[in-house]
């Protein structure tokens, strides 16, 4: 099968790997950025965008021989790679197998969790879903307004209702509608570990980013990630939650531009321009109401669903 991808830019080529649940459009906030000096390629992975689901089982691995085979067929092997979120994770594995990608930057990448971070992760992530599923019919207003955002993404986000809003309804509607997106979470969370990169194993330049305020994967995972890929050099994106591109788009661009020209530079350096503080909050009444609001009419929604189904 091929994958559905869109390309823009010039230069040398790189490839862009969205989330569990979204698609091409995740990086809508810094494509356009990256194709001023890059050959940008962003695909959609199976069961995503507009990608078919693969006929067989919905995994890492899989989703690692899909790439890989996306990249023979077009010539692309050795390409620069950025990742984000399960992407994050696909992008440091085709690493970790050697030969297929060249500079790799990985934000915020899933599977590094242990213990009750497991069920945690899992959960949260599941009954998340269901509700923007049920809350298909009001979304585009939901995620149009400041305060929906709010209620939406604090999870994914750590400055929510800074969200674009075309950008909050791509996603909602892609979470709702890929028909990989169970299989994956249950794979991601209960399915094969993340096998480690010996030491030197890996030649080409490696970052991990990571947000400061990442509650999904958190934070302190990034210690197993990097006992796993020894190679990789550890940055931190301050004011940041789950993807960097959303909250810190400028600092993910530089990030990934230092990265793939293969040029030294410094932490310093890429967080330059002061990065974006968080907003002033919104009224924390309207902000309970409007979520106590979501909580009713979606568990509405599932529980009108269950009764037409029965």
């Amino acid at each position: 099968m091929d994958l559905h991808f869109v390309r823009r830019g010039t230069g040398r080529p790189l490839l862009l790997v969205h989330g569990i649940g979204g698609s091409w459009r995740s990086w809508n906030t810094i494509i356009d950025a990256l194709a001023a000096e890059r050959d940008v390629i962003a695909v959609d992975l199976p069961g995503h965008g507009e990608t078919p689901q693969l006929a067989g089982l919905n995994s890492i691995g899989t989703f690692a021989d899909a790439l890989t085979a996306f990249l023979t067929q077009h010539d692309l092997l050795g390409i620069d790679a950025v990742g984000s979120s399960m992407g994050a994770r696909l992008v440091l594995e085709l690493a970790r197998r050697g030969g297929v990608l060249g500079a790799v930057v990985s934000l915020d990448p899933g599977g590094f969790w242990q213990g009750w971070q497991i069920p945690v992760f899992y959960h949260s992530v599941a009954v998340s879903v269901k509700l923007v599923k049920a809350l298909q019919p009001v979304m585009p207003a939901l995620a149009g307004s400041a305060v929906g955002r709010t209620v939406l993404l604090p999870q994914f986000s750590a400055r929510p209702w800074a969200v674009d809003p075309q950008l909050a309804r791509d996603e909602m509607y892609s979470f709702a509608h890929s028909p990989a997106f169970d299989e994956l979470l249950d794979q991601l969370a209960h399915g094969q570990v993340q096998r480690p990169a010996p030491a030197g194993s890996i030649p080409g330049p490696l970052v991990i980013g990571w947000g400061r305020q990442d509650r999904v994967c958190l934070p302190s995972q990034s210690k197993l990630a990097l006992v796993k890929f020894p190679d990789a050099r550890l940055y931190w994106f301050a004011h940041c939650g789950h993807f960097p591109q959303w909250d810190q788009p400028a600092e993910a661009t530089r990030l990934i531009l230092a990265v793939t020209s293969r040029q030294p530079f410094t932490d310093e350096s890429i967080a330059r321009a002061k990065p974006e503080e968080a907003a002033p909050a919104l009224p924390k009444a309207a902000v309970v109401g409007a979520a106590l609001a979501l909580l009713a009419g979606g568990s509405w929604l599932l529980a009108s669903r269950q009764k037409r189904g029965r």
